[in-house]
This record gives C-alpha cells, sequence and structure tokens, in this order.
C-alpha cells in the first residue's frame, strides 16, 4: 500500500488548551499511521470521489457499516458514495481533527453538499491492523440561520 499523505488540521484554541481530563499518553506509531490512514481513505471517497480505489486500498476483507443510509459491506459502501459523487458533485469534507485510540480513529469534520445543506459530522472508524473494518457517524445540520448562545463555534 502506498503511504498515506501527510493531513495537516488547523490548529484552533481548543486544539491549543491542555484538558486535564485526556490522556496525555503517547500516540504509537501504529496509531499515528492509523490517524493519517483514516484521512487518506475518506478524503478519497469523499473529496476525490474515488470510493473504489480508495476500499481497495485501505479497506480490509469485511466492512461493517452503522450509518441507516449505506448498506453493509464494501460494496454497498462504494455504490453509496459514487451515488453521492453523481448528485452533489463538488461536495467536500475538511478534517477539523483527528482522534486516535488504539483501533479507534475519529474524525471532526466539516461537511459541505453544494445545493444542499451542510454538516458538522463526527466519523468513528475501527481498524484490524491498518485497514478500516467498521464505520459510524453522526451528523449535525449547520444552521447559518440560528443565532448561537456562544461564540465558540461549531469546529
Amino acid at each position: 500500500n502506498p503511504a498515506p499523505p501527510p493531513h495537516h488540521l488547523p490548529s484552533s484554541p481548543m486544539s491549543e488548551k491542555k484538558d486535564p481530563a485526556v490522556s496525555s499518553r503517547k500516540v504509537t506509531e501504529l496509531e499515528e499511521k492509523r490517524k493519517q490512514i483514516a484521512m487518506t481513505f475518506y478524503g478519497m471517497a469523499f473529496n476525490e470521489c474515488k470510493p473504489r480505489e480508495a476500499a481497495k486500498l485501505y479497506v480490509g476483507e469485511k466492512y461493517i457499516q452503522h450509518n441507516p443510509l449505506v448498506g453493509d459491506g464494501i460494496e454497498p459502501f462504494i455504490l453509496y458514495f459514487e451515488k453521492m459523487a453523481k448528485e452533489y458533485p463538488g461536495k467536500r469534507v475538511e478534517f477539523k481533527r483527528a482522534l486516535v485510540d488504539g483501533e479507534f480513529v475519529t474524525l471532526h469534520c466539516y461537511q459541505t453538499w453544494p445545493g444542499d445543506e451542510d454538516y458538522a459530522g463526527i466519523d468513528i472508524f475501527r481498524f484490524d491492523g491498518e485497514k478500516v473494518v467498521e464505520h459510524w457517524d453522526v451528523l449535525q445540520v449547520i444552521d447559518k440561520k440560528l443565532k448561537p448562545a456562544h461564540n465558540n463555534g461549531m469546529f
């Protein structure tokens, strides 16, 4: 497998503060690699509209899907992203944060869907070795008309 390209996430006031509730343990080399693979995999499927290539490179033999709008398995994942590429040309995902804990990588994302709503998303990927084998996500519409109760932003 080719090495995934490095991804640079923007810093934010939150990412610059030390949270005493967060473990200060060192991220292992495998965990860091999994984080890069998750971003490369999702970026290739979502932004580059190459879900088949992404799956071939980064998904294990079995892929468990928890999003109720996407079928279980590798082929339904591919078909969903091919359909979304046709229906929403120019769709984008921007990674705001990437967190890793053992076999799990969590991506905090800003999703842009031209002609539709934008979303704040959390995607969780489970790995077996260096392969993605399971996915969960939670999405929240970014309501641009809403007056927030604070100035912290969603990201």
